[in-house]
């Protein structure tokens, strides 16, 4: 039996400021790396995204626990080596 889905986006972009909460410079640009089904898989994607931009100070990508948003009452603590 394959394991339960849970829904992950990596997204990305440069940031107004590196102070407070983040905040896109320009929603436009922002990088829609791709949705993954598992955390594991989605690490992976967000870690070679942030070597690729690791010069810009200012370019950040975040990983988006969507099934969180599609499913609240889903497990809180699930497990992250799936």
């Amino acid at each position: 039996m394959p394991d339960r889905q849970l829904l992950h986006l990596v997204i990305g972009g440069e940031l107004k400021s590196l102070q407070g909460a983040a905040e896109f410079k320009d929603l436009t640009k922002v990088d829609l790396v791709g949705a993954y089904p598992n955390y594991r898989q989605a690490l992976a994607a967000w870690r070679g995204k942030a070597q690729q931009t690791v010069d810009n100070a200012l370019m950040r990508y975040f990983i988006i626990h969507a099934h969180k948003l599609l499913d609240p009452e889903s497990d809180p603590d699930h497990d992250h080596d799936h």
